[in-house]
């Protein structure tokens, strides 16, 4: 079954649907209010904490996720550089650093203007990409920070290892 035969409706909330599938892949998540939840989702490298918010402002589903890291204050200009390479690789969604929180940070929106209706698929899809766009880039992050790489090398092993996974 597809996911999207779950949602029969025509005005689903999207909320309601990142819930349905947070329960269907068994991720932990709270339901922090009507618009808004948040999620814990295991990757290889990270937990990895995700949140999603509607905006009836702009009609734009919003992601955000988001892992601790505590770079040395004397590495956060080759870690902004690192970044700035990511995001030109990067086709949807970008890396941010936040600094005071200790988090990197990959955000996404999903815009839905005009009262167009997100799908179980277009979601998932969403969150598995943020998921699998973190995973690919952590170790080039690690490297810059820890192994005192250049972002460049770091880059590069960040690359091979995305091609060395079938």
């Amino acid at each position: 079954m597809a996911l999207t035969e779950a949602f029969l409706e025509d005005e689903i909330h999207p909320i309601d649907i990142v819930e349905d599938l947070a329960e269907h892949h068994e991720w932990e998540f709270d339901r922090i209010e009507e618009n808004q939840i948040a999620m814990v989702v295991q990757g290889q490298w990270r937990t990895y904490s995700i949140t999603l918010a509607w905006s009836d402002f702009d009609e734009t589903l919003r992601l955000i996720c988001s892992f601790e890291m505590e770079p040395p204050e004397e590495k956060l200009k080759d870690l902004y550089e690192t970044l700035n390479v990511a995001n030109d690789r990067c086709w949807t969604g970008a890396f941010t650093f936040w600094e005071e929180q200790k988090l990197m940070v990959y955000r996404y929106g999903l815009v839905l203007t005009g009262g167009q209706i997100a799908t179980a698929e277009q979601i998932d899809t969403m969150i598995s990409s943020a998921v699998v766009t973190a995973e690919k880039y952590y170790p080039a992050f690690q490297l810059v920070i820890y192994d005192n790489q250049s972002p460049i090398s770091a880059m590069q092993v960040a690359i091979a290892e995305a091609y060395g996974h079938a």
